[in-house]
């Protein structure tokens, strides 16, 4: 009939729960956030300013022990008169200062003058591949605790670090595309258990990022500057360049690369042990040598004034050349 209009029914479908909601990335990515959340801190660095000490930009930190040591990238720090301020997802902001920064490795410690903290589990980044998932932690433009997910997008990339006339490069370097930007700077990179698999550094470019890696060299380092302050290195006093060996020098020694030494420097340890310019640095104490990265890596304070044999090749001959390293002073 005109006029009447025919009734509907809704038919409400049943509510929904917050976690049958989630899908599994969600539940991933929102898990390492509850769990490492309370383990990012947003640094504030301060500087000596006419009148006293003036609390500067910074970036974040990660703490690695519940009685306060916190790591963060050297450059944070770097302006800093070694002090500044820690702000938590709790609300607690405290007073902490540099125990030691590495520049060469892009790594700082921090010590928090109160706590309890609560720490983060560290992981190991050998373990990552290509394509992982990996969430970003930090305080970019200090928004605290904000989250960012993505992948990794290569593994193996280089860094490279100066301080003062010392340069190196920082190997193993993780590549994301979580999105960082500045702030994020000595955050969390972790993997999807939420274990620290390194310390964000640097923005590469438009999507992407670059995380110093959380491995056995970069614990060594950390630990150097929990105890020291600093990171005591070997020098050999020599410009070094990878190059592949001659194919017969390659089937003789059983590997397809070696360091040459470019130049010497004069007087140093390089120079005193005859090593010229030419030389194919092949072994170091009978540990193989293909590239510069695995010298740098031997380069460790134990060989400091300690005799080493660099196994060289120079022409058709091998030679072991007894060396012995300085300090290197940055």
């Amino acid at each position: 009939m005109a006029g009447r209009v025919a009734s509907v029914t809704f038919i409400s479908d049943p509510p929904v729960s917050d976690d049958d909601a989630l899908d599994a990335y969600s539940q991933v990515v929102v898990g390492v956030a509850e769990r490492l959340s309370p383990s990012v801190a947003n640094l504030r660095v301060s500087r000596r300013v006419r009148g006293g000490r003036l609390l500067d930009g910074g970036g974040s930190g990660v703490v690695i022990t519940a009685d306060g040591f916190i790591v963060t990238s050297a450059h944070v720090v770097a302006s800093s008169d070694g002090r500044g301020r820690a702000s938590f997802a709790d609300g607690r902001e405290l007073a902490f200062e540099v125990i030691g920064a590495d520049a060469l490795s892009d790594l700082a410690v921090l010590r928090a003058q109160e706590g309890p903290l609560v720490a983060a589990e560290l992981g190991d980044a050998e373990r990552l591949r290509v394509g992982q998932l990996v969430v970003a932690i930090g305080n970019p433009h200090g928004f605290a605790s904000s989250v960012t997910a993505g992948v990794v997008s290569a593994l193996g990339r280089s860094l490279p670090t100066r301080s003062g006339s010392a340069a190196r490069m920082i190997d193993n370097v993780i590549q994301t595309d979580a999105a960082l930007n500045p702030g994020n700077s000595g955050g969390a990179l972790a993997d999807s258990h939420g274990r620290v698999v390194g310390i964000n550094t640097a923005v590469a470019g438009v999507g992407l990022g670059l995380a110093v890696p959380i491995n056995a060299a970069t614990r060594r380092i950390v630990a150097a500057l929990m105890t020291d302050g600093r990171v005591r290195r070997a020098y050999i006093g020599a410009q070094l360049a990878e190059r592949p060996l001659p194919p017969r020098l390659a089937r003789r020694v059983g590997r397809r690369g070696g360091v040459e030494i470019v130049d010497v420097l004069s007087g140093r340890p390089a120079d005193r042990a005859g090593l010229r310019a030419g030389d194919l640095v092949v072994a170091v104490d009978g540990t193989p040598v293909e590239d510069v990265s695995t010298l740098q890596q031997l380069m460790v304070s134990e060989l400091i004034d300690t005799a080493v044999s660099f196994t060289i090749a120079r022409g058709d001959e091998i030679r072991d050349l007894p060396l012995v390293a300085e300090e290197l002073v940055a």
